[in-house]
């Protein structure tokens, strides 16, 4: 499994990757360090995991990797609802952000139950 750029699900959180990072340059400079680094980190590891789980020798390790990716999914989720709670982010870019998580989650998800089968 070693092409992990033909996921659909690793393009995806790349995409996602670009949107958070455009979304996050506007927050207060004191949050450069803060909740900004915790987004950020937290959406760069979705793809990063997906790749390296799919680098992995076995399917175990590679679902493995996407419990990680998943877990650094919901964490971002949280993330942004910090943001938007603190008015940091627009309702309609957390929407769209959220929006494009979830759809990652699923496809995490769905692909995790296709390597166990």
């Amino acid at each position: 499994m070693n092409n992990f750029k033909e996921l659909n699900v690793w393009q995806k959180a790349i995409k996602l990757v670009t949107a958070v990072y455009k979304n996050t340059q506007s927050f207060p400079k004191e949050e450069i360090y803060g909740l900004n680094s915790q987004i950020r980190r937290a959406a760069v590891s979705i793809p990063s995991n997906i790749a390296e789980g799919a680098g992995r020798k076995t399917l175990g390790d590679f679902s493995h990797f996407l419990d990680i990716a998943r877990g650094s999914s919901f964490e971002l989720e949280t993330h942004l609802i910090i943001g938007l709670n603190l008015g940091y982010l627009k309702q309609t870019d957390f929407d769209s952000l959220i929006s494009d998580l979830d759809e990652i989650q699923r496809m995490i998800t769905g692909l995790q139950n296709s390597l166990n089968h």
